[in-house]
């Protein structure tokens, strides 16, 4: 645990693989300028890897003040001790008082091993976060500035609100995709510190011999237009009409937990708090209850048109239009309507 520093940097885990950053840093640096900015302090990117200096600038026209590029050999894959402990060392000389990582494999995985090392808390799927201010009940201190870190609790069934006052840094996990990412300013340009790793007598704990990937069937991040389909469908045969739709409108399916739990539609299509957030310009949500583990995933999404036999699912009091009937019915007189010619704007 490092001391309370309210003049501390808000910081941005930068993870890449390979030289490639993910989106999930990027999103949220924007979050972090805004918190940043509420603090009256800089915003900082942390950047691990191997060659990895060029990418420093992406960071910066994302909004990082300045850009800590830590470049070695060692830290060319990731492993959780070497990265923990570059980072821990950083955290001890610099004292930041926010950390932000991805809710990613990687981010799951070293956030809690670097909360662990520094003594300190972690809120992890964070859902938002903001600065404000926590009066402590016991003590009756009043707590300035704090990180709210805001997530869903009890499945989902309520929405708690986190505070650190104590131990710091604050640190919390965001999934991809609930912060949306501000446009880069290419004429924004942040202060590059080139730190050393510290890992010249450092064994790697593991050696990696061979790394496969499979790259995901679907980018339902970078999808205008999802058809998303619910344990109402019934099968998956019945998710092909689906994506018959999506085809047509030039869009991609999606699918709810209980429809991937069911085996209609493969994990990589799930949407909702435990699959991927999305903000398309239109969600057909199909047979979808509208649980509020789902909703999470896609609520910000422009337009919601729902199509439900059941007249009081929670899916229609969200949505901006709402269809009550038999989804066998109406999906193909849709089908059927757009390729007579109607369109969607």
């Amino acid at each position: 645990m490092i001391e309370v520093n309210r003049q501390g940097e808000v910081w941005v885990f930068a993870e890449q693989e390979e030289g490639k950053l993910s989106d999930v840093p990027l999103e949220l640096l924007t979050k972090a300028r805004e918190l940043a900015g509420k603090l009256n302090v800089h915003v900082a990117a942390v950047l691990l890897g191997k060659g990895v200096a060029a990418i420093a600038e992406k960071l910066s026209a994302h909004g990082a003040d300045k850009v800590y590029v830590v470049d070695d050999d060692k830290l060319a894959h990731y492993q959780t001790a070497s990265y923990m402990k570059v980072v821990c060392d950083l955290i001890r000389k610099h004292k930041p008082q926010i950390c932000l990582y991805g809710a990613t494999p990687i981010g799951r995985d070293l956030a809690p091993t670097i909360a662990s090392a520094m003594k300190c808390g972690l809120t992890a799927d964070c859902t938002d976060l903001q600065i404000g201010d926590h009066a402590d009940p016991a003590t009756k201190e009043n707590h300035k500035n704090l990180l709210l870190q805001i997530r869903p609790a009890f499945g989902g069934n309520i929405i708690a609100t986190i505070v650190n006052p104590h131990r710091w840094p604050q640190m919390a996990t965001v999934r991809e995709g609930v912060m949306a990412m501000s446009q880069a300013d290419a004429n924004r340009k942040g202060k590059i510190v080139a730190v050393a790793s510290g890992l010249e007598k450092f064994e790697l704990p593991v050696e990696l011999v061979e790394s496969h990937r499979r790259p995901k069937k679907v980018n339902l991040k970078a999808a205008r237009i999802i058809v998303a389909g619910g344990a109402g469908v019934g099968s998956k045969d019945g998710f092909r009409m689906l994506f018959d739709l999506a085809n047509l409108l030039g869009g991609a399916v999606g699918g709810s937990r209980a429809a991937v739990d069911l085996g209609f539609v493969d994990h990589d299509h799930q949407i909702g708090q435990t699959g991927t957030t999305v903000r398309p310009a239109l969600y057909i949500a199909v047979g979808l209850s509208g649980a509020v583990q789902h909703r999470a995933g896609m609520q910000e999404s422009a337009k919601i048109l729902a199509i439900n036999n059941d007249r009081e699912a929670p899916i229609l009091s969200i949505a901006h239009y709402g269809i009550v009937g038999d989804l066998n019915i109406v999906v193909p007189k849709l089908i059927k309507t757009i390729r007579a010619g109607a369109g969607v704007k």
